[in-house]
């Protein structure tokens, strides 16, 4: 018996420094549909080496995520880092959430050693200059591997309510087309920001994660916020992809795109709108999933025919290889659709769009509920997205659900440390609005 117990405590200790050492996001072996799914947390060993993988070239922040406050305990210290985040081993109490990944053998210790994270605090020149080339990134490692796992176990929980794409109208690719997938149809799960404290966490982290704050503000300026309510996407071997569309020309009529405008103007991009692609299984070469025409965010001319198909010119499209716990930051001026899934692993991924502080496509924030402050556990005007959304936040991630406004009327910005500040104008303008325009703002 003590030998038995030997051996697994060897085993664990074993599993738990490779898990450290490799740092490699896990995905799930199989799933379904039909009944809560078992898991192979070994992630296969394919590389998923890409040209357009961020390298860090940055001052960076340990920083550790805390609800209820409006800071994210930064402290800055210069670091050599290019290409992967650093780790240092320190000592800390536990949160609900947190950006730290245990590396402690032993769950019940009141000393639990942790790993903490090494994030950059802005944008570095190489994550720049791949962005304005491709009109997409990949940011590697930004969630652990405890932190997919709780997504896993979150989705499973409520398999139930994913909705089929099953009528023909709702397919978004051509019938015989690589996008089509020759399987079942995408599955739909909604809902993940309000599930509860345990299970919507590791999605609403996304809001306003530290590795992706300079991202953020890089590609959409403070006070960006979040334009489209997140969902999940899932898909079943042969399940069906998603024609090529996007471009700040649109790829398909040829039309100026405004909404999906990009611009680079003496080194600040500016994306109207951002998608945020969570990645929560590997996407290996030839898996299908997410792809992209690199450079299109660019393109002055619609696509020739058949390309948006999938069938011809296709050696310009491009699946970039991911692991799970990657995230893929794209333009949605970028010309991008999906690959008919080929891996006998459930596709899994998480789909956010953010915006810029003043930019608004999507208008699920229209509400009559809720009345508040900004920086507070409420929503700061009638103007909310679903109540639920604001459970269990702290005051980084509830700027990020603020509507559409201008900094300078008393948004709340992300500071580089984490923290929150409102920004506004002096007191004696503001004075005057009131008096001109008879009500706070104008």
């Amino acid at each position: 018996m003590h030998l038995i117990d030997s051996k697994a405590a060897l085993l664990t200790t074993s599993y738990m420094l490779l898990l450290q050492a490799s740092r490699r996001a896990i995905a799930p072996a199989a799933f379904s549909t039909c009944a809560p799914p078992l898991h192979n947390y070994l992630s296969r060993s394919t590389s998923s080496s890409s040209p357009v993988a961020a390298a860090v070239a940055a001052p960076t922040a340990s920083i550790k995520n805390s609800k209820k406050t409006s800071s994210l305990f930064v402290s800055t210290q210069p670091t050599a880092t290019s290409s992967t985040n650093q780790t240092s081993s320190s000592t800390s109490s536990t949160s609900s959430f947190s950006t730290m990944a245990t590396t402690s053998d032993d769950a019940s210790s009141a000393n639990e050693q942790q790993q903490q994270q090494q994030y950059p605090i802005a944008m570095s020149e190489a994550e720049r200059y791949l962005f304005d080339l491709n009109g997409y990134i990949i940011i590697r490692d930004v969630l652990t591997p405890d932190q997919i796992a709780a997504a896993h176990a979150a989705i499973d929980a409520h398999l139930t309510d994913a909705i089929p794409r099953s009528d023909p109208t709702l397919r978004n690719a051509v019938e015989g087309s690589p996008m089509y997938g020759s399987g079942p149809p995408r599955l739909d799960l909604g809902g993940i920001f309000e599930w509860g404290s345990a299970e919507s966490e590791v999605f609403k982290s996304i809001l306003a994660h530290p590795r992706l704050v300079p991202l953020f503000h890089g590609l959409l300026g403070k006070g960006y916020r979040l334009d489209h309510i997140p969902f999940v996407l899932m898909n079943n071997k042969g399940g069906e992809g998603f024609q090529l569309h996007g471009g700040t020309v649109d790829c398909v009529s040829g039309d100026y795109n405004h909404n999906l405008a990009y611009t680079c103007h003496n080194g600040s991009i500016r994306s109207s709108l951002l998608g945020c692609n969570v990645m929560l299984v590997d996407h290996n070469p030839g898996d299908g999933g997410f792809c992209v025409v690199p450079g299109s965010h660019k393109s002055n001319f619609k696509m020739p025919e058949g390309m948006v198909d999938g069938i011809d010119h296709s050696e310009y499209i491009q699946q970039p290889a991911t692991k799970a716990g990657d995230v893929v930051l794209f333009s949605e001026g970028t010309v991008h659709g999906a690959m008919g899934w080929q891996s006998d692993i459930q596709r899994r991924c998480a789909l956010y769009r953010f915006a810029p502080a003043t930019c608004g496509y999507g208008r699920s924030y229209f509400s009559p509920d809720g009345v508040g402050g900004a920086t507070t556990t409420t929503p700061s005007s009638s103007c909310t997205w679903p109540l639920k959304f604001y459970n269990d936040l702290n005051d980084a991630q509830l700027a990020v659900l603020e509507p559409p406004y201008a900094n300078r009327l008393d948004r709340p910005n992300i500071r580089e440390d984490g923290s929150v500040v409102i920004t506004q104008r002096s007191d004696r303008k503001r004075q005057h609005d009131k008096e001109v325009f008879k009500t706070k703002y104008f």
